[in-house]
Formats: C-alpha cells, structure tokens, sequence
C-alpha cells in the first residue's frame, strides 16, 4: 500500500481551526491552524460569529493541503467542538445569530425552571444520557428560536437548519447538499435518544425544538457528501465525522470497555468506553454515545470539565502574566510548592460532577508575597484537581481505570503530566501523537475510504511517547485534594 495516500482533517475548536493532513499510518504530515474571535456580550455568555469559523477552515484547508499533491487526498474527516449551536437558512447558507458556544450559561434560568418539573430530569437523562444543563444543545437552539425576529415560525415551516459545528461546516463544504450529523454529535443535543439512536419526540417536545430543522444522523464513518470542487480544487468525499472528545478517545484507540482517555484543551474531558451497554452514571457523569460504526453503537461514560486550557489562555490574554501558554511549564516548575493558593476556574459555572451553572471563578489563598508563579502553578493544578474530581465520581460508580490516556495541547507540558499523576495516583500514558481529536477523525474517515481494514489496522499505529508514574507522599496528595475540596465550597452558588 502507497504512503500517498493522504487524509484531510478538519478540527473545528473552541479557539482556534485547524487542519492536519496525515498519512495512512497516521503521521501528521501537513499542519495548518488560525486563532478566531471569542466574543462575550454579556455576563456567561460566549459566542463565535459563524463567518469566523467558516473562513478559519477554509483558510488552514487550504493552507496544509497545499503541502501535498491534492491527487493523493482520498478523504476529509471533521471533527468540532460539540453542544456549540448554529440556526442558519436553508437558502442562503448564513446564520440567524451567531453561534452560542457551548460554555454559555445564558439558558441557565430557562434550565432551573425546566428542573422544577418533578422526574423531568430523570426523563431527558432516560433517553439522552445527559442532564438539563445549559452546556447541551437543545435549550440554546429553543433561546435563537425566540429571541430571533420570526425564526420559530420560519423553523416550523421547515426554512431554517439547526446544527452543531460540524454540520454547519457540511453544509458550506456541500453547497448546502448534505444537512447531516454523526451520532456523536447528535449524542450531545439533549434531543436525541441514545438508546434507539433516533431524534426523540418527547426530548424535542420538552425543549420546543421542531423537528423540521434537525439534520440526518448518520455513523462516525460514513458517506457524508462531496466538498465543492472550487474550494480545494478538487471534489473531495468527507466519510468521517465525530465530535471532539469521542474523536480523541477514537485517535487514542480507546475501542474496548474500561479503556480511558482525557483530552487537554479549552476545556478538559474524560471518555471511558463502556462497550454496547449504556451505563446511567450515579454520580452525575454522562452517559453518551463513543461511536457508531457500522449500525452499532458503542457507549461512553463522560466527564466534563469546562475550563482546562481556557485559564492558562486567561493568564496570557487576560491578564497578561505570560507570553505564551509554554511559558507556564517554567513558572510551575519553579516552585516547590504553591502555599495554598487555589484557582477555582468556574469561568462559565462548574461541570461535571457539580454541574452548577452559577458557580463563578476565584482565587484562594492569596498571601502578599503571592505573585505571578504562584497564579500559573494554581491554574495548571486546578486542570489536574478538576480530573480527580472526575475520576472520583467514576470510582465512586464501581469503575476504577488502571491507567489513563492523555492527549490535547496542554500535555506536551511534563510537568503538568507529572502533576496529574501525583493526584490521579494512576500512571499517565502520553502518545507520540498528541493531536489524537484529529486523528481520530481522520481514521474514521480513513475506515470508510479503505484505508484500515479494521480498529486493530488502527490500533497497531499508537505508539507511547512517555509514561508519567505518581510519586506524591500521601499525606501530602491527601492535603492538597482536601484543600482544592474547600475552594470549590467556596464557588458554589449555594455556598453560604
């Protein structure tokens, strides 16, 4: 088999496009990124503007394909930030309003009244896997619908489209000939049943979403469409899609029940597979869908976490401590200890297991001799306290993953690795590839194209790159997590 045999993906972030070509064994070949606009009109609210998305991905498309001979692409594979929500027209292509990203809290009232509802919660979480939270999809596609002039009329009469990120980029890509999704994407709307792998009647009904502008759900490795030749110079097939987590936890070759990845980037999300049955977590985790291949679904547990790279982002842009995200590695390193200080980054509310929408970010402890290291080193350790409290939750569900896997950009950082696995007090296993969001798409596309056989074809490509083993006294693990527990008290919405 030629090694010129080249797969485009598309991964559509949370802050910036990317796009990577990579060969059939899954080496990254051609890399092209572009930070984007975020934009916050009021309190908890984030929003990207669609056009930005839309040009970042032609632009870095364009940028990495022009590496390679365009001959030798045989796929595209698109991979996004989920639950991030798009209302455009079936006519023109351009949207209603600007996406709202998935970190918007603005529906959080409209949540609260929803919960009010006895065993209303227990229903949606029944047949979605999810909770009523302002993080999923359904409750900002109703809020466009309302706030915009005539949009739920429109909606009704079957003119307007709903998506997340991936299929709004389908659509573009197709010339508006393929409205679709994949199940992992749809898994994420809080309008679609996970367990017949349908839009669900009474989901859409308690959400007022119509049914009219959901997009087809189709399998993770499928035919998706065919992008408009004028826009790489050549009509491509896109045959893979996932959304981001479940394309990292694919990328990290996580394909049997117990195998465990965590992803490091805007935010921080942790995927456990649990094979064909569709485990409800106790402790407020989510049930989701890993992928689908070929008609049959196999089932994740899901931590969520909304602010991981996020607050070394905040430090750069926010408050000017560093220079550049690398800097951070230095900084933490130079400290022996970081005296108490805690960063609550509850920016956009607290995720899983908290799921408080109100919660708000703080920093604790703060003394006179408290300086920028000390700011870094808490913003890097809350990444880590954060997926202990995960891992937690999980241990506290009877699952107990002997080893985890890592990948996102925040891992090339060793001394956040060694950190997490002091606190998570399992070994860290990093891969050659870290990019692994990426990866994953391009595998699912490369599965439809022909390019692997199979998942153990894909499995032999993962090599480790370093493996990270806790090394914490235990008195001293045990009282910095009891401190971390305290902060968080104190960001609570219903903290006295």
């Amino acid at each position: 088999m030629t090694d010129k045999r080249y797969i485009l993906a598309i991964d559509q972030g949370t802050t910036s496009s990317r796009a990577i070509v990579f060969d059939n064994h899954g080496r990254s070949v051609a890399v092209a990124q572009q930070e984007f606009p975020q934009h916050f009109p009021n309190s908890g609210w984030v929003e990207h503007d669609p056009e930005d998305l839309w040009n970042t991905v032609v632009a870095v498309c364009r940028e990495a394909l022009g590496h390679v001979d365009i001959n030798d692409v045989v796929a595209i594979g698109i991979t996004n930030q989920r639950e991030t929500t798009l209302v455009w027209d079936r006519k023109t292509g351009k949207a209603i309003y600007n996406a709202i990203v998935w970190q918007d809290r603005r529906t959080a009232g409209l949540c609260h009244d929803l919960k009010k509802d006895t065993g209303l919660e227990e229903r949606v979480n029944q047949r979605s896997g999810l909770l009523i939270d302002p993080y999923f999809s359904a409750t900002k596609v109703a809020w466009i619908l309302d706030h915009v002039s005539g949009a739920r009329a429109r909606a009704e009469q079957g003119d307007l489209a709903f998506g997340t990120v991936d299929s709004f980029l389908l659509w573009r890509l197709t010339g508006g000939k393929s409205h679709a999704t994949d199940a992992t994407n749809a898994a994420r709307t809080n309008l679609f049943n996970i367990r017949t792998n349908q839009w669900d009647d009474e989901l859409c009904n308690i959400f007022r979403v119509p049914q009219a502008v959901l997009p087809e759900v189709k399998d993770c490795a499928a035919d998706f469409g065919m992008v408009e030749a004028e826009l790489f110079g050549r009509a491509l097939p896109v045959l893979g899609m996932a959304g981001d987590q479940q394309a990292a936890a694919f990328g990290q070759c996580c394909f049997h029940p117990g195998d465990i990845k965590s992803t490091y980037g805007t935010g921080c999300f942790v995927i456990l597979n649990t094979g064909d049955e569709a485990v409800t977590s106790q402790h407020r985790l989510l049930t989701t869908i890993g992928y689908r291949l070929n008609g049959k679904t196999s089932y994740a547990i899901e931590g969520a976490i909304f602010v991981a790279g996020a607050a070394v982002q905040w430090l750069r842009d926010g408050l000017g401590i560093i220079k550049s995200a690398a800097e951070s590695e230095g900084l933490a390193k130079s400290l022996e200890d970081n005296h108490g200080v805690y960063l609550v980054p509850a920016f956009t509310g607290l995720g899983a297991p908290y799921w408080d929408p109100d919660a708000r970010g703080a920093i604790l402890g703060l003394t006179r001799d408290t300086g920028p290291r000390e700011f870094v080193r808490a913003a890097l350790e809350s990444v880590c306290y954060q997926t202990f409290d995960l891992f937690d939750a999980m241990a506290a569900d009877g699952v107990s993953p002997k080893a985890v896997r890592v990948d996102g950009g925040m891992v090339a950082n060793d001394w956040l690795c060694q950190y997490l696995a002091d606190i998570l007090d399992i070994p860290v296993q990093r891969p050659v590839v870290t990019e692994t969001t990426a990866l994953g798409a391009a595998y699912l596309a490369g599965l439809q194209a022909g390019i692997y056989r199979d998942l153990d074809h894909i499995t032999a490509n993962w090599h480790l790159d370093a493996e990270f083993t806790g090394k914490a006294e235990k008195s001293r693990r045990a009282a910095v997590l009891a401190g971390w527990k305290k902060a968080v008290a104190r960001v609570r919405s219903d903290a006295v």
